[in-house]
């Protein structure tokens, strides 16, 4: 046997011999503190998440760790792809002690797990809608946070995404002729959503719609509201044509 292989079974050998993590086997909250940090920064995720927990529960809600626990309990839940419990245990943070330095990392961390769990705009969007609930929570919380950018980043890809799903919706019905259905959802993209990039292409779905059962007044007025909201462009300008001139009032006596 040369030495590399001698090398490596005396790893393997030290390896197998460590006893495996305990979170309960430390004599005090100060060792375990010290104990789940080290397992963090080693990038041992689950034993992290073991000594993390262990904290929560034996740290008393008024002692400042409990705040790192928690959200350091959230970013090893993460690591390990649990984003559901990872995003309710970022919550804990800032309803347990919401003046902490970490409260408002923490609520934004909450946020973007949730976001993490809702994939595409077509699917439901249970998680998108949580997600929106924390990034609203903050800025009632924290309004003069530094990651303020961040979070209204992220709350425009939500508002995106429920755009796109509301136009997707209306699309599918209506392609299949279930106008009155597709008028709703177009109409929600344009009320809910008008800084969305799609909203522009609602506007003239939902004119589509609206000539397809023969809705003249309805089309009529949005042209009016689509040439005063997309005046140079050409595809609007196409449908509807120019605006018709004003009509002079009549001279007064």
């Amino acid at each position: 046997m040369n030495l590399k292989h001698v090398l490596f079974a005396s790893a393997l050998l030290l390896t197998s011999c460590k006893p495996p993590f305990n979170a309960g086997a430390f004599a005090n909250t100060d060792e375990l503190f010290n104990a789940a940090n080290a397992e963090y920064k080693a990038h041992r995720w689950e034993n992290a998440v073991h000594a993390f927990e262990r904290l929560t529960t034996e740290l008393s809600p008024r002692d400042p760790r409990i705040a790192q626990a928690y959200y350091y309990l959230g970013k090893s839940q993460e690591k390990m792809g649990d984003h559901l419990l990872a995003a309710k245990s970022y919550s804990r943070v800032y309803e347990l002690l919401p003046q902490d330095t970490l409260a408002d990392d923490a609520l934004l961390a909450s946020g973007v797990a949730y976001q993490e769990m809702w994939r595409k705009p077509a699917l439901d969007a249970e998680y998108g809608q949580d997600a929106l609930t924390q990034y609203q929570t903050f800025l009632g919380y924290y309004p003069d946070s530094p990651l303020l950018p961040v979070v209204s980043q992220q709350m425009t890809k939500l508002d995106e995404w429920f755009a796109t799903k509301d136009y997707e919706t209306g699309i599918h019905y209506l392609k299949r002729k279930a106008y009155d259905s597709s008028i709703i959802y177009f109409k929600d993209v344009i009320k809910l959503h008008p800084a969305a990039k799609v909203t522009r292409d609602a506007y003239l779905r939902l004119y589509e719609a609206y000539t397809a059962i023969n809705y003249k007044d309805d089309a009529r007025d949005l042209c009016d509201t689509m040439r005063k909201t997309y005046p140079a462009d050409r595809e609007v300008l196409r449908i509807c044509g120019p605006a018709p001139p004003a009509v002079a009032a009549p001279p007064s006596n």
